[in-house]
């Protein structure tokens, strides 16, 4: 089978080396960075190509030789990406976590009989796959709740963070409104608002507030009450809105002396070089997915921890290990065969299937990143 990998980046990479391991695999990686494919010149069974993968027309001829894509590219430029790989007719697993709804493109991939998996990362991915298979365990689910970050093991004054993933996607997470079930109604809130301290195994006491990560959740699952959180070292929060409420990430130019700017470029100018996650830097990811509800009129709750941390021996960042071990397992689910609904589909549906969910887990646990059941 050939696998083409759509950027080299820092999820990009991990998931070539991973699934280069399979014999039965021939892998391709693609990337307009020369230097982000500099990594695989000595990994013989890996084949790069330097292209722009915002050409319509170059990209068009990239996917012809491909059996199966994964789509890598930044959120920007995903949704378009992946229209264009369903339109070729090829089976993809996406993790460009793009903001336009992925469902705008299910009739073209139903007409393609293309089956096409997107947001299948940590969280959204495996967070709503693990949801999902709690919710159809339960007759009535009553709660979902999901905490998730991707932390530096060191924390390092003043924001005690470094971004494990696009920094600009990091700084949608706080200014991006949030939305959450409650009580069976959408709720709007601002992000950062509600701010809560979790305990949590071999990490100690973490801060949580509202984020809009629930996605597709919204629309496929039926609960009563559905939030998701992110996770940070516990003062980030305060930081981060003095920043915001300040104006500092505000898109709209401001004049200053003769010239005008943006206080989101400035600031992001800034911050990028201190949250840069350096090579060999290791890093943490959390997560928490709780579900509640009733099984027989009995009430059950499912509770799943995960705590990865930074691989000293492949140099592999965990967020990378958590992203693109689950969107690696997802493929070798497809070309076994265990997957096969044409369309466009979100990570809960394979939720739905509970040899699916049996296979993601235990090909990510020979890797190393574990969920724990409660």
């Amino acid at each position: 089978m050939n696998i083409l990998i759509l950027g080299a980046g820092l999820v990009g990479g991990p998931m070539a080396i991973d699934l280069a391991k399979e014999k039965s695999m021939k892998v391709t990686v693609a990337d307009i960075s020369r230097e982000a494919l500099k990594k695989f010149e000595k990994i013989k069974s890996i084949k790069t190509i330097q292209q722009d993968l915002s050409d319509a027309g170059k990209l068009k001829s990239l996917l012809k030789q491909a059996d199966l894509v994964v789509n890598a590219v930044p959120g920007f430029m995903g949704f378009k990406t992946l229209k264009s790989i369903i339109e070729a007719g090829k089976n993809v697993v996406d993790i460009a976590f793009f903001p336009e709804d992925p469902f705008e493109l299910d009739n073209l991939a139903k007409k393609k009989g293309v089956i096409a998996i997107c947001d299948m990362g940590v969280a959204p991915g495996m967070s709503h796959v693990l949801s999902s298979y709690a919710y159809h365990q339960l007759d009535e689910t009553t709660d979902i709740r999901i905490y998730v970050g991707g932390l530096p093991k060191v924390r390092t004054w003043p924001f005690e963070y470094k971004a494990v993933f696009s920094p600009v996607d990091v700084i949608e997470e706080y200014t991006r409104p949030a939305r959450y079930v409650v009580n069976g109604e959408l709720v709007v809130k601002p992000a950062l608002t509600d701010p809560e301290l979790l305990d949590l195994p071999g990490v100690g006491t973490l801060e949580a507030f509202n984020s809009d990560g629930l996605r597709s959740l919204i629309k496929t699952l039926k609960a009563k009450n559905m939030i998701e959180k992110t996770l940070r070292y516990k003062g980030h929060i305060e930081k981060v809105m003095v920043l915001r409420d300040s104006g500092f990430l505000s898109t709209d130019p401001i004049t200053v002396g003769k010239s005008k700017i943006s206080p989101f470029e400035f600031t992001t100018s800034l911050l990028f070089k201190s949250w840069k996650l350096s090579e060999g830097e290791e890093d943490i990811t959390v997560m928490r997915i709780e579900v509640e509800g009733f099984k027989k009129k009995k009430k059950i709750k499912f509770i799943f921890d995960l705590l990865d941390a930074y691989d000293p021996v492949t140099k592999t960042h965990s967020m990378a290990r958590t992203t693109g071990y689950a969107a690696t397992a997802a493929v070798r689910m497809i070309a076994k065969g265990l997957f096969s609904r044409k369309g466009l589909s979100v990570p809960e549906y394979i939720g739905e299937q509970k040899e699916c969910v049996r296979f993601l887990l235990e090909d990510m646990k020979k890797r190393g990143v574990c969920y724990n059941e409660e």
